[in-house]
């Protein structure tokens, strides 16, 4: 039971950041680029483009980490990582005693698909973290901003919104090696649970000086939004929706488990993209 309910905890809290990169973050760039007060910009596909450069940058982050690791980590086996001859496989056919050697087959090779590719979880959760982080904050600044005829609204928008993706996280951080130090596990919580006050803090000084059309303004909160967007993509797309499905537990798994975690994903999506009618 626990591992079902693990499951669905898991796949909802994936569709949760797959909608916050694409319906939150994307789209409030777009909108951010397309304010009036910029005019036209000269370059169309200004919030795509930083986007992307977030996804670079997440992808740079985590296969340089990885390649530490690895450096750093010393093979279980010495011949791990030598080149490995197949090896035939002998079939005793019924019409001949001798035996006759089959086709090499995967299974010979001594390699195990995917095994090298995540050396270090830690790393993804914190990269999904920082792309939390740089939005949470933009989050916090704007609930202390905006007027009082939006803001109750708002305050109940943003308080299932960061439940929502509290819940991504902390299942996410639950889930490394029970190897990592708790405290370690309590500061990420911890970091997540303080940067949203931060955000607002920081509103509450800035609020007679914040101009909210003031292009240094658009252009800045714009370009935190499409590096989020395109930093949470990747680690919901690469690091937790292909990892679990085609690489994890769930790349095999029986059919109500399969129906179970596809359901808690598309409910994540569903549930995160309704919030983003409103915020």
């Amino acid at each position: 039971m626990n591992g079902v309910v693990f499951t669905i905890i898991k796949q909802f809290g994936t569709g949760i950041i797959v909608a916050t990169a694409f319906i939150h973050l994307f789209t409030h760039a777009q909108l951010m680029f397309a304010n009036p007060c910029l005019g036209e910009l000269k370059y169309e596909a200004t919030t795509a483009a930083i986007a992307m450069a977030g996804i670079f940058l997440s992808f740079l982050v985590e296969y340089i980490g990885n390649r530490i690791v690895m450096a750093r980590t010393p093979p279980a086996n010495d011949c791990a990582h030598a080149d490995v001859e197949p090896q035939p496989v002998s079939i005793k056919y019924k019409n001949n005693s001798d035996d006759q050697p089959a086709p090499p087959t995967l299974t010979n090779l001594g390699h195990h698909h995917h095994s090298l590719l995540r050396p270090d979880d830690k790393l993804s959760v914190l990269v999904m973290e920082s792309g939390i982080i740089f939005h949470s904050i933009i989050i916090g600044l704007t609930l202390v901003v905006a007027g009082d005829s939006a803001y109750i609204s708002l305050f109940i928008v943003i308080i299932f919104h960061q439940m929502f993706e509290g819940l991504a996280l902390g299942a996410r951080i639950a889930g490394l090696s029970s190897s990592m130090l708790t405290l370690s596990k309590l500061m990420m919580a911890l970091a997540f649970a303080l940067i949203t006050p931060i955000g607002m803090a920081i509103g509450l000084g800035v609020i007679h000086q914040f101009n909210g059309n003031d292009p240094s303004t658009i252009i800045a909160i714009g370009t935190l939004d499409a590096l989020s967007a395109g930093i949470l993509a990747w680690v919901a797309l690469i690091d937790m929706w292909s990892h679990d499905w085609l690489y994890g537990d769930l790349h095999n798994s029986g059919f109500v488990k399969t129906t179970i975690g596809l359901v808690s994903l598309v409910a994540g999506m569903i549930l995160m993209g309704l919030l983003g009618k409103w915020a």
